[in-house]
């Protein structure tokens, strides 16, 4: 086999391997959040690696659906939440 195959061959062996490892891994923590933004309130789900990384997927979450455009989902994102209740996977 030519040198170039063989590189080629194990580039996407690697690659392929990292996508799967990185798509099968364990998340640990699932956070539940609610947050008020403009009077309306909503709760979230979600789970991640780390506590931390949860609870800011579930707070983008929730400001996806309460805030309207850049500005308001900057404004909802930096706003603390109402509750954070976390459990281990």
């Amino acid at each position: 086999m030519a040198k170039t195959t063989i590189t080629t061959l194990v580039f996407l062996v690697l690659f392929i391997g990292g996508v799967v490892y990185l798509s099968t891994r364990v998340a640990r923590e699932e956070c539940r959040v609610c947050l008020t933004y403009q009077g309306r309130t909503e709760c979230r789900t979600a789970a991640s690696g780390t506590r931390e990384a949860a609870v800011q997927s579930a707070v983008t979450s929730a400001c996806g659906t309460l805030a309207a455009g850049m500005t308001e989902t900057i404004q909802c994102e930096n706003t603390r939440p109402d509750s954070v209740t976390c459990t281990d996977r």
